[in-house]
């Protein structure tokens, strides 16, 4: 028996345990991300209950999020998943008006119209994940500071992949997405949400 080759198995065997030790300790805060990502798109079973609109004045945004008594979200009731993932779907139902924008804005307090780049009336559940245009759907949605509404397309894109690729269901992509989509941003690896702003350059919406 060769005691040496035997030792020096042991001391790679030994080294190659420590580095892994030091893998799993550098990206714990990726498996942790990766983690609470997995746990928020998975099935719990809650389902999206919209409540409708408790005030339509005086409307405060919550930081990065809208109102919820005035913007509680709203969809296409008969929007499948099959619906919304056939290519260019989102210009064929977009529908909001200059006069209810302006209702939108002046709702939340907020001059119409805003300095190019500032503000966009976004919808709170995207077109593209089966929300609908109206105003109960609608908040004037902030650029900076971040995260604001490009952050918001980054998710608004990841769920509708992970919708059309059969990774998601649509009911739960709605419900974070309205709940809070933060919670789904901030989850997010930073080289994926690179990607994301790369791939998806146009924020209008």
């Amino acid at each position: 028996m060769n005691f040496k080759n035997i030792s020096i198995g042991l001391l790679a065997i030994q080294a190659l345990a420590l580095l892994y030790i030091v893998y799993l300790f550098s990206h714990q805060p990726e498996f942790q991300k990766s983690g609470a990502l997995e746990e928020l798109l998975s099935w719990n079973g809650e389902v999206l209950i919209i409540h409708a609109r408790a005030k339509e004045s005086a409307c405060q945004v919550q930081g990065s999020l809208p109102d919820a008594e005035c913007t509680p979200g709203a969809i296409f009731q008969n929007a499948t998943t099959q619906d919304i993932c056939v290519p260019g779907y989102t210009k064929t139902v977009r529908s909001v008006s200059t006069s209810l924008k302006k209702k939108v804005y002046q709702e939340y307090g907020i001059a119409y119209p805003p300095e190019f780049g500032t503000y966009e009336a976004d919808h709170l559940i995207p077109l593209a994940l089966g929300g609908s245009n109206d105003i109960a759907n609608l908040f004037p949605e902030a650029a900076d500071p971040a995260p604001g509404f490009k952050e918001k397309d980054v998710v608004e894109n990841f769920l509708h992949e992970e919708v059309c690729a059969g990774r998601v269901d649509l009911s739960v992509a709605q419900y974070q997405i309205a709940k809070n989509w933060l919670l789904i941003y901030n989850s997010l690896d930073p080289e994926v949400i690179k990607d994301f702003k790369n791939k998806y350059k146009s924020w209008a919406n």
